[in-house]
């Protein structure tokens, strides 16, 4: 009897290779990443049904250039490293999946998918508390302000995920205050559901507008380079980026930063979740 040889795909050789070679792969055209030798999906569903997409480990300049229109002076430019990939909710968080977790829906613009607001940092932790023990992990979390910032501008380094200027075609914002020098556009005002434009492109919806999202730092107007998990300061604020419905463009730029105190919340304020792969 001849024995057969075994046959190994080519895709496995060759991340066998680069593993064993001490190279850490960190992506492929297959929508696979390495992480040493943890081969991780490039999406990923929940068991409520939460889409998350795959973040690259990467290094980008977080904040924004003095020449930016708008800016503020907490938004000074430094180089941030982003050491291990993540998974950042595709979407803002659904009214239908709070409910889901929670069992009420706080919001003032009803409708299962649209964004859930009116909820406070306090009350997203304990989302996030449930939420992991139904799970049975604890890898769920707020994602930083770098890891906010990086995953918002997807590879980019203007104002904008789309470019110089934001349309409402892109976002869900007060159209009548659009960016310098840029068009004007529609106000609807209200959440749109989430999705109903188009991602930037690491695949991620509604990171302009639509509703601001909390982070996990506190608010520190020195030290903003959370590329720690929260920051530093010690005080009760929170920080909330992304801009909401109801905003002039400028305050729904990648860089521009906001904060509230964690008890606060309001009808433009959800908030989107990380998980750890």
């Amino acid at each position: 009897m001849v024995n057969k040889p075994i046959l190994i795909p080519a895709f496995l050789l060759f991340v066998w290779f680069l593993t064993g070679c001490g190279i850490n792969v960190v992506a492929t055209k297959g929508g696979l990443i390495a992480e040493g030798h943890l081969l991780l999906d490039d999406n990923f569903t929940n068991s409520i049904g939460m889409k998350f997409k795959l973040i690259p480990a990467g290094r980008f300049l977080m904040g924004s250039p003095v020449d930016e229109k708008n800016r503020n002076p907490d938004e000074s430019i430094h180089l941030v490293e982003i050491k291990n990939p993540f998974y950042m909710g595709i979407y803002e968080v659904t009214q239908a999946q709070w409910r889901a977790v929670m069992g009420n829906n706080p919001s003032y613009f009803a409708g299962d998918d649209r964004p859930v607001e009116q909820v406070s940092w306090n009350d997203v932790i304990v989302f996030i508390d449930k939420l992991n023990a139904i799970e049975k992990t604890d890898k769920y979390r707020l994602p930083t302000e770098a890891e906010w910032e990086y995953a918002c501008r997807s590879d980019t380094a203007g104002p904008y995920s789309f470019g110089d200027c934001l349309s409402t075609a892109e976002a869900n914002y007060n159209g009548n205050y659009p960016y310098s020098g840029c068009l004007k556009g529609e106000y609807l005002g209200e959440t749109l559901p989430v999705g109903s434009l188009v991602s930037n492109a690491f695949g991620l919806y509604d990171m302009h507008g639509n509703v601001a999202e909390w982070c996990q730092d506190r608010y520190d107007k020195d030290s903003n380079q959370p590329h720690r998990f929260g920051s530093l300061a010690t005080g009760v604020q929170r920080v909330i980026r992304g801009g909401g419905w109801y905003l002039p463009a400028y305050l729904c730029r990648s860089a521009h930063r906001d904060v509230y105190g964690q008890e606060y919340g309001c009808d433009a304020i959800g908030f989107r979740l990380l998980r750890m792969p």
